[in-house]
């Protein structure tokens, strides 16, 4: 009976610990924001415990339509998240966060590329691939210098890409390693990175990135999830924000 009795505390007291467990599916480019919301939800909200898990959009969402266990999905490409809200597999889908796109190269530049029309210089670019949002955004900046007037300067640039990528972090870890002359992400993915140096794109050729965040239907934690997407969407979730790049809703 004494063995049965701890048996069932112990149970008990997983089933409790468990239920405080948020579980976050987020792009990659929002690791350091979400890391740093982690901490002061936690911190407001005692005995929770923030698990984040950072991918691909394109991975996140097939993961959820999978069934895997989140409870929030961002994504920084709200036609994710409308398939997902549209399968009914997500509620609450909105707008909370834009980004905007900047080419990156190695501090020592050694392919001399001072601006985004400067990219058929380089011998090894590295983007995203066309199904992740960052892929899907730049191919995108690149067809507006050719209705710009510069025909064939997306074909040219494109023969130069030495790897895509499936989430932007590879892609910039490329340039930090020294595996590439230039990369194209989120201006969001240049704040902390002291090893590449950040190449503004002309404001008529970039791409805004629009963030939007729900919660996945089926959540074992609809408070907690709730209480989450308040805080991103509070005043102190868009200073944090704000301090890692975005643009806050």
């Amino acid at each position: 009976m004494c063995l049965a009795l701890v048996i069932a505390l112990v149970q008990g007291c997983a089933a409790a610990d468990s239920s405080r467990i948020l579980h976050v599916y987020a792009a990659s480019s929002l690791a350091e924001s979400f890391a740093a919301m982690e901490k002061a939800f936690e911190a407001a909200h005692p005995g929770t415990e923030v698990v984040l898990a950072f991918a691909g959009s394109q991975v996140l969402r097939l993961q959820i339509e999978q069934g895997a266990p989140a409870d929030v999905f961002a994504s920084a490409d709200p036609a994710h998240m409308q398939a997902l809200v549209e399968r009914g597999r997500v509620r609450d889908g909105r707008i909370f966060a834009h980004n905007q796109l900047v080419l990156i190269v190695p501090r020592g530049n050694p392919a001399r590329i001072e601006s985004f029309r400067d990219l058929p210089r380089a011998s090894r670019l590295v983007i995203g691939t066309a199904s992740v949002p960052v892929g899907s955004y730049a191919r995108e900046a690149l067809r507006r210098v050719e209705a710009a007037g510069e025909g064939g300067f997306a074909a040219s640039v494109l023969e130069r890409v030495a790897s895509e990528e499936s989430n932007v972090r590879l892609v910039r870890a490329k340039v930090e390693l020294g595996e590439a002359d230039a990369a194209i992400v989120y201006r969001s993915d240049t704040v902390s990175a002291e090893r590449v140096r950040a190449i503004e794109i002309p404001p008529d050729l970039n791409v805004s990135a629009d963030y939007s965040i729900g919660i996945v239907e089926g959540s074992a934690n609809t408070d907690l999830a709730e209480a989450w997407l308040a805080f991103v969407l509070s005043g102190e979730g868009r200073r944090l924000l704000a301090r890692h790049g975005f643009a806050a809703e």
